[in-house]
């Protein structure tokens, strides 16, 4: 049995899904494991971890647009130290959380033909977002 960890660091610009999936699976794949499981973990209270559909745009943008209604920016909350979109975002994060648990079958990540891993950003300005990759197999 064997472990591997590492921390890669994720640009955002605006809120929105970005995906990240070949880091990922590049990383995976030079630890030379055949099975075990990887979680992918976010460091962050407002940004979230999703595997998503990778193929249509509107899946994404209907997404965003899903979470803006159920969280929406506005006077509706006591929480707002850093502007608007604070609480909202700490809601967004509870909601679809901050860690995925994806296991490796034949030195492959078992995803899906349409999935991609997605860091979900929930804030207005851009972020430096940290995203701990955990690997224990053989």
């Amino acid at each position: 049995m064997r472990q591997a960890s590492t921390i890669i660091q994720i640009e955002t610009r605006r809120p929105g899904l970005v995906e990240f999936t070949e880091r990922v699976t590049g990383w995976v794949a030079a630890q030379g494991m055949a099975e075990g499981l990887l979680t992918v973990f976010c460091r962050h209270t407002s940004a979230s971890l999703v595997i998503q559909e990778n193929a249509a745009p509107a899946v994404r943008r209907d997404m965003e647009a899903y979470f803006d209604r159920i969280a929406p920016q506005g006077p509706l909350y006591e929480h707002d130290d850093e502007g608007p979109d604070d609480m909202p975002a700490h809601l967004k994060t509870a909601l679809i959380g901050v860690q995925l648990s994806i296991p490796l079958i034949d030195g492959a990540l078992a995803l899906g033909t349409w999935q991609g891993i997605y860091l979900f950003e929930h804030r207005s300005r851009p972020h430096r977002r940290s995203i701990a990759l955990h690997l224990i197999g053989a």
